[in-house]
């Protein structure tokens, strides 16, 4: 089969490899019929982050079982499924807890899992999938293929976007601030205005992102940073700041920019990975709280699933390019240069 390589800094590769099999009875593998390009991919990608070359690459797709070992009851072939971005086995006392990503059994797509076989990557053409009951979700209900985008930002950006919201106890009647107008802000702003606040501001930049934004439920645009954008939001909030703001870039200015529009007694909820320093005395100063980490996306997945099977959210509108396969070094490229929000991938 085709799977993508990282093979140094901003080298992608699409390579012929062994097709995957069944090594345990708690496996399963899955025909990929939708994946995608991650902010989070880019950390490798640019050099930002360690990485061993070449490696796998990709944690998001759907696709169809089409194989599954003998102890495997939840998932059988020819199941659409849907993969979050961590393997877990839905059982352990962190997955009972809802941190599926702190499962005691887990892993992660492109390594080894806990036995010491490759976990595929989902930028390919199929994946074996470890701990195939805990990690999948299978869709019931009729999907066409016009909800594939939707069902595939359920793997990663939808659940995290949402997990920002929950940590920062997100509810009907507050003021939210978002940081960040990649895919996961657009869907922290989707799943503020799902979880009733009452009014969203949502930090953007740039034209497109501001539209879709308003589209998923911003009642404000501000695209100002810095000193000026904490003041246009302060502006906006009489003062007061919001009582939860959404931190979803990592960066150190990211992160300054939501400590400054946070009100007293407010929480900041933080997702993806940190590239940060907390200033643990500022927040103490004014009873601001800090919640957040990696999503447990597969907690979230099916109240999720059930709104976009029932359409009351569409967050595939984020993919904003889509590419065959073959082309994926040009769907980096056009991630790492902005020109694209994100990068829906078909085999």
């Amino acid at each position: 089969m085709r799977a993508t390589m990282l093979t140094s800094v901003r080298g992608i590769e699409l390579r012929q490899v062994a097709d995957p099999v069944i090594h345990f009875p708690t496996d399963a593998v899955v025909t990929v019929t939708a994946s995608c390009v991650c902010g989070s991919d880019l950390h490798g990608y640019r050099g930002h982050a360690a990485t061993v070359f070449p490696r796998r690459i990709g944690h998001e797709f759907v696709g169809v079982v089409s194989e599954t070992g003998s102890e495997v009851t939840t998932v059988a072939a020819g199941d659409l499924v849907i993969a979050p971005f961590a393997i877990s086995d839905g059982t352990c006392a962190h997955c009972r807890n809802g941190v599926t990503t702190s499962c005691a059994q887990g892993s992660f797509w492109g390594a080894p899992d806990r036995r010491g076989v490759l976990a595929d990557g989902a930028q390919a053409e199929q994946v074996r999938v470890p701990l195939a009951d805990g990690t999948l979700v299978r869709v019931a209900a009729p999907a066409d293929d016009q909800l594939t985008p939707d069902l595939l930002a359920l793997s990663d950006v939808m659940g995290t976007g949402h997990h920002a919201a929950v940590s920062a106890g997100v509810k009907p009647g507050c003021t939210v601030v978002v940081v960040g107008d990649g895919a996961v802000g657009l869907c922290a702003v989707l799943a503020s205005a799902r979880l009733g606040a009452d009014r969203v501001i949502a930090m953007s930049r740039h034209g497109s992102r501001q539209e879709l934004a308003a589209e998923f439920g911003a009642t404000d645009i501000v695209a100002e940073r810095g000193p000026d954008g904490a003041m246009r939001v302060m502006d906006l909030l009489a003062g007061v700041g919001a009582d939860c703001v959404l931190e979803c870039v990592g960066t150190q200015d990211s992160f300054d920019q939501a400590v400054a529009v946070t009100r007293p007694g407010g929480m900041i909820g933080c997702v993806g990975a940190p590239f940060y320093d907390i200033p643990a005395a500022r927040l103490a100063g004014r009873n601001v709280g800090l919640r957040g980490g990696v999503a447990p996306v597969r907690a979230y997945l099916p109240a999720l699933l059930a709104d976009v099977l029932a359409g009351v959210i569409r967050p595939g509108k984020v993919f904003d390019l889509e590419l065959p396969l073959a082309d994926v070094a040009a769907g980096y490229r056009a991630m790492d240069e902005r020109r694209a929000i994100k990068v829906l991938l078909r085999p």
